[in-house]
Formats: structure tokens, C-alpha cells, sequence
């Protein structure tokens, strides 16, 4: 009888070994059925911050600063351009405009905002990505015309021929420079945003402006006082 219970004892615990071991063969986790669920958002999270991680965006920055001294703010706005190795696209009396790094434009417009009093500011940004990936398969397309036309010409027999081919690989070789030109041009302005800055200098009251202004603050300090 003793011998009997043992071998019952040990037939079930193979069974339940075996059990566990189907369990975790079919990914079973003992009530976390939401497991795998949970692991796929997770995927489709991670997959879709890739994906808006790796679009491209255009950054233009304006600002409106009114200062004692409007040639200063653009000599300063030209100074941080360089602080943030930059460059300057343009300067003069009233406006002076500056590329900086991307990841440095934050940055430029608080520096710029303490030459003086800023009347306005704006930032926009263009998406691109669509854009610069057409123009890329575009330029796939040429590139690989353009290699059976060079295969062609080494075919052709006759002059017509070689013609007609150079012809056509001219034509593909003027259509790949410019979408060159196009997704390079993309590529700086989304490497360096650009800043324009509107300057002017604050305008100082007459003899008779002094007098408006000094009745103005002496009314605002009675009401302040009372």
C-alpha cells in the first residue's frame, strides 16, 4: 500500500511538471493575459516616436526689439550667431537675420530678448519630410535611368544612337543636379533655423513730451500713493 501512494505521488507530480511546462510554452503567465497586449502598444508607442522623431522641420524665428541704440542690437544679434557658430545672412539699419543650429534656436531668441523691449515675436514651423522624401525617390529614379542610358551608349552602333542617348543622359544629368541642389538646400535649413530680428530704436519725447511724461508720472504716483 505504502509503495502504491508513492507511486501515485510521484505519477502526479510529473503531471503537474508537465503541465507547467505546456503553460510556459504557450507564453501562459498565470493570469497576465494582458502581457502581450501591453507588450504590443508598447511596440506601436515606441514605433510611432521613431517615426515623428525622424521628421524633418523647418524652424523661422522673427522678433521686433526696440533698444536705445538700434545699430547695437544688430551688432549683438550678429555676436550671438557667432557665439553659437552660425552665420549672418544679412544686416542692416532695421533688421539683421542670422542661421543658428537647430538645437540652439531656443537658446538665440533668449539672448536676443534681453538687448531690449520685445514688441513681438514669432515662431513657425514647416514640415518638410514629405517633400524631401519625393524629391529622393525622384532622384533614385534618375540615378537609375540614367545607368541603362550610360548601358545603352556603350550598346549603340551608330551615331543617331549616341546621340539620342547622350541626349537623354543630359537631360537626366541637369534633372539630378537639381534635386540635389533641392534636398541640400533642405538639409541646411533644417540643420540651421533662421532668426530675423526687426530693431529700432525707442523714441525720445520733445520738451513738450518730457512735460507730458513727467505730469504722468507724478498723477500715477498720487494714485499709487492713495
Amino acid at each position: 500500500m505504502k509503495k502504491l501512494l508513492i507511486l501515485i505521488s510521484g505519477i502526479l507530480f510529473l503531471a503537474s511538471c508537465a503541465s507547467r511546462e505546456r503553460s510556459a510554452a504557450y507564453g501562459y503567465s498565470g493570469g497576465n493575459s494582458g502581457g502581450n497586449s501591453s507588450h504590443g502598444k508598447l511596440l506601436d508607442y515606441n514605433q510611432q516616436k521613431e517615426k515623428e522623431d525622424r521628421r524633418m522641420m523647418i524652424y523661422n524665428a522673427s522678433l521686433s526689439i526696440e533698444g536705445k541704440n538700434a545699430d547695437t542690437i544688430g551688432s549683438r544679434v550678429v555676436g550671438v550667431a557667432k557665439r553659437l557658430k552660425g552665420f549672418v545672412v544679412s544686416s542692416g539699419n532695421n533688421s539683421t537675420t542670422i542661421r543658428v543650429p537647430a538645437d540652439s534656436l531656443k537658446f538665440a531668441i533668449s539672448l536676443i530678448e534681453t538687448f531690449g523691449k520685445v514688441k513681438s515675436r514669432n515662431i513657425s514651423g514647416n514640415d518638410v519630410t514629405d517633400e524631401y522624401s519625393d524629391f529622393n525617390t525622384r532622384l533614385e529614379n534618375a540615378e537609375k535611368s540614367r545607368k541603362r542610358y550610360l548601358e545603352l551608349l556603350a550598346k549603340a552602333n551608330t551615331v543617331d544612337e549616341i546621340l539620342k542617348v547622350e541626349k537623354e543622359l543630359e537631360r537626366l544629368n541637369t534633372d539630378i543636379d537639381l534635386l540635389k541642389g533641392k534636398m541640400n538646400r533642405i538639409d541646411h535649413l533644417v540643420q540651421y533655423s533662421t532668426v530675423t530680428v526687426y530693431h529700432s530704436e525707442k523714441v525720445k519725447p520733445g520738451i513738450v513730451g518730457y512735460v507730458f511724461v513727467g505730469a504722468y508720472k507724478a498723477v500715477k504716483w498720487l494714485f499709487v500713493r492713495n
